[in-house]
């Protein structure tokens, strides 16, 4: 396993070759930096979180968003030890996800400690699908939000497919942008859950521009309805990443939930299809 030392020596000669090379190193469109959402590791993080970080970065991951698991936000790791883990093999912890509950000031507390910058609320706190929970809800998303800001993070909300359910003709993942504050409550679209709701993430990067700073990258197989590799499924990723700058995109995590053979091949298959597009 790359060790903290190893990785910033290698750090230090990749800056000295990109100062004495300039034209190597900017002649052409940098590759984006892709992360991973650690569901996709959910099992294997939680027999070996360091051994599994290592797979992660050693097929090009260079960004980590975590989940809530059995054994804590961090699989077993204390806060920081997740961060210097992550900074050790050359990938940052930018995200985490988050239960909106009584615990939330200590998930704060954490999420400090491990450096990260966002932090997301993965499901809906209360239940209830009408016009007037999803109100509600944008409140108290956005006193999280504050909450947050005041600690130097940044709140946010991951949705899946029942937020784009109706009432009276209100989507209600409309009603939740249209009631939060955009810089308060930082939206993370997944793209997979959009199309299988039969929604188009194109209208919401045209009808709420900027709102969308953090993506889930999941292709989905929209018989079946859930998560497969990409180029497999009904998401058409070439266009979606053609339109990051319409969405405010900064963070892209792949997320993938069923598999072809392992979480880790899919991957591979994955960042392989990035490569190529």
């Amino acid at each position: 396993m790359t060790n903290r030392r190893d990785f910033l020596l290698k750090s230090g000669l990749f800056s000295a070759g990109a100062m004495l090379l300039p034209s190597c190193a900017f002649g052409k469109a940098m590759t984006p930096e892709y992360g991973v959402q650690l569901y996709s590791f959910r099992d294997e993080m939680a027999k070996d979180a360091l051994g599994t970080l290592e797979q992660i970065a050693a097929i090009g991951i260079k960004k980590i968003e975590s989940a809530r698991s059995g054994k804590g936000h961090y699989y077993g790791l204390s806060p920081k030890a997740m961060k210097d883990a992550c900074e050790a093999l050359g990938m940052k912890l930018i995200s985490g996800h988050v239960a909106l509950n009584n615990k939330f000031e200590k998930t704060m507390e954490e999420a400090v400690a491990s450096g990260q910058e966002y932090v997301i609320c993965s499901s809906m706190p209360t239940s209830g699908q009408t016009v007037d929970n999803y109100k509600k809800v944008a409140d108290q998303f956005n006193k999280a939000g504050e909450a947050c800001k005041k600690l130097g993070l940044k709140f946010g909300y991951h949705n899946h497919e029942y937020e784009f359910e109706s009432e009276n003709g209100q989507i209600l993942y409309d009603v939740l942008l249209d009631n939060t504050q955009a810089d308060l409550v930082h939206m993370e679209l997944d793209l997979g859950w959009v199309i299988i709701a039969q929604k188009d993430p194109l209208d919401y990067f045209k009808n709420y521009p900027g709102r969308f700073p953090l993506w889930h990258l999941k292709d989905m197989d929209m018989t079946k309805k859930e998560s497969t590799e990409f180029g497999k499924g009904g998401l058409d990723i070439p266009t979606m990443m053609a339109q990051q700058k319409a969405s405010g995109v900064k963070h892209i995590f792949i997320e993938q939930e069923e598999y072809a053979s392992t979480p880790l091949e899919s991957m591979k298959h994955n960042m392989a299809f990035l490569k190529g597009l």
